[in-house]
């Protein structure tokens, strides 16, 4: 975090690190996460224009068939992490904006996995439904420029009548899944702009993040992913952005995230930079070497430093 960096010095260099032209996604995202330029600003618009252009996201766009899905038409759940799913969600990690490729992609993904309730399914099995998958296409329909889409508001429709009904929980159950179900409901309001956050949205938001600061994961109790820094994240979270989402949504000064910030503190490296831990299994791109610098987990542990 930016507090734990030393001296000034330190975090220059890093932020030059991080906005090297070569990596267009990582110098789009410190621009406006990091350094709060706006969108229209000349060269965050050619950063992020470039981001296509460029390894991991072309990579990704390479693989695609030209009617939008990955690996299959249909459910693109699986194999994870090569299917249609998966590529949403990375493309918005890594800071695209709506393209025509990308518009094929959504366009199949609510045809093959939105069901008529608004819910985005896993499989064909009635009642698959996992809130955490749920709630990180909301997010990445907000971040790449659909959420004012029609299929859009129906996902918000069904994800407030879950959560009034039946909470966090997903099937398979189990505590990790009930707090990666809060992690990934928060991202997707924390993503909702102000203008269009209205009271149910904002209940939502309340009760996610009283779920996660009510339960930290403990690592002596909990699923062991959640304390490698991972990029990208899928269905799972990790810690940082367990602490990201509650940052955002303004919980930064609670007591409650004490621990878990002296955590992301001590995997800071020496050099201001933090490692790639773990990547979430074969993907069509590389996002780093583990155990190396990686300047996405860098920006995401930078982030949450407010």
């Amino acid at each position: 975090m930016v507090s734990h960096l030393g001296e000034s010095g330190s975090r220059s260099r890093t932020l030059a690190w991080l906005l090297e032209p070569s990596n267009p996604s990582a110098r789009y995202l410190t621009l406006t996460r990091l350094l709060g330029q706006p969108e229209d600003a000349p060269e965050v618009q050619a950063s992020r224009a470039a981001i296509p252009e460029t390894s991991p996201a072309r990579d990704i766009f390479l693989a695609q068939y030209p009617q939008g899905y990955w690996m299959h038409p249909g459910i693109g759940y699986s194999p994870r992490y090569r299917a249609t799913i998966w590529q949403i969600l990375i493309l918005a990690q890594l800071g695209m904006g709506r393209c025509p490729a990308l518009d094929r992609a959504v366009e199949h993904l609510v045809e093959a996995n939105q069901q008529d309730d608004g819910a985005f399914r896993a499989s064909k099995k009635p009642g698959d439904t996992p809130i955490g998958l749920h709630g990180s296409l909301l997010w990445a329909l907000e971040t790449l420029g659909y959420g004012e889409t029609e299929p859009a508001a129906e996902a918000w429709s069904w994800l407030i009548r879950h959560v009034e009904a039946h909470g966090f929980g997903s099937k398979p159950s189990g505590e990790a899944r009930t707090l990666w179900g809060a992690v990934k409901v928060l991202w997707a309001t924390n993503a909702v702009p102000l203008h269009r956050r209205d009271r149910d949205i904002g209940s939502v938001s309340r009760a996610a993040a009283a779920a996660l600061l009510d339960a930290p994961p403990d690592q002596t109790e909990s699923d062991q992913r959640w304390f490698s820094l991972t990029f990208p994240l899928t269905e799972g979270a990790d810690l940082l952005q367990w602490m990201a989402v509650l940052v955002d949504a303004g919980y930064g000064h609670d007591r409650r995230l004490a621990e878990v910030k002296s955590w992301i503190a001590h995997k800071r490296r020496p050099d201001g930079t933090w490692p790639l831990e773990r990547v979430p299994g074969r993907l069509w791109a590389a996002f780093g070497e583990l155990d190396e610098p990686d300047k996405w987990i860098t920006i995401r542990a930078l982030a949450v430093d407010r």
